[in-house]
């Protein structure tokens, strides 16, 4: 695939890289889906990227594709007998570990994957997380997630785990000077989040103004294209959009940056 901000932002990513400044990648649940974890799995095995940021849906595909292989329904004929995300499973392993977590929402599922010794574990970004030791955040909206619609589900659980989540997600924004954030097909609740986080970074006074954002998806959103890839850049960064399908822009964008990292 030929597009030259591609290049312009593996570039900008080699020089964070290089320069040891974060590299933060926020991401929608259909990255996952598409096939594209293994490439991002392998850039925080190299230590290009140093924190993931997902919605709860990507929390969830990770999970399943740990355990099974694989993460998808046929939503339409599930939804029409009531049977829509309904694996026990997931959800029951999900709520329980998260019920007794005494760290963060992305942490606790990471551990979850690992000690389990998950037979698809490897492909699993949450797993290589926590065995790297590099942030995974999990930011979710209650009630968008199958693992809510279960009887295990804890509301309080979920909400004190993702506001950890949070908390680690903004202090990993406060260091973003000199850095680059890219939001891989979140439309609205990463957007959202980094914004916010933002915000209090520069409310306690640190310096987060010359660094880069890109928006890649295959449509352009509102709140993607303002909240990440102009208003953050107001001060003296630089912002992308870059159109595209995820199976395109992320292979070409792993090897650009495989090519530039020593």
């Amino acid at each position: 695939m030929r597009n030259k901000n591609l290049k312009k932002l593996s570039e900008k990513v080699i020089e964070a890289y290089e320069n040891d400044k974060p590299v933060i990648l926020m991401m929608g649940a259909h990255v996952i889906k598409t096939g594209m974890s293994p490439y991002i799995v392998d850039l925080m095995d190299k230590g290009v990227i140093k924190h993931v940021a997902m919605n709860g849906a990507g929390s969830i595909h990770d999970f399943e594709l740990s355990l099974i292989g694989e993460t998808s329904e046929d939503v339409q004929t599930n939804l029409e007998d009531g049977t829509f995300g309904m694996s026990h499973e997931t959800g029951q392993m999900m709520n329980d570990a998260l019920k007794t977590s005494k760290v963060g929402y992305g942490k606790r599922i990471g551990e979850l994957i690992s000690k389990f010794r998950m037979k698809y574990k490897n492909y699993s970004i949450l797993n290589k997380g926590y065995e790297k030791n590099i942030p995974v955040t999990i930011h979710v909206a209650i009630g968008t997630d199958i693992i809510h619609q279960h009887p295990y589900c804890d509301g309080a659980a979920i909400g004190r785990t993702s506001y950890e989540d949070f908390k680690i997600f903004t202090d990993s924004v406060s260091k973003l000077e000199g850095g680059v954030i890219i939001n891989l097909g979140s439309a609205v609740i990463l957007p959202e989040v980094f914004l916010k986080a933002l915000t209090i970074a520069r409310n306690l006074g640190y310096k987060v103004e010359k660094f880069t954002t890109a928006n890649l998806d295959m449509i352009d959103h509102y709140r993607p294209r303002c909240n990440v890839v102009q208003r953050p850049t107001s001060q003296g960064g630089q912002g992308y959009f870059i159109k595209g399908k995820h199976e395109r822009t992320v292979p070409t964008l792993y090897h650009l940056i495989k090519k530039g990292i020593k």
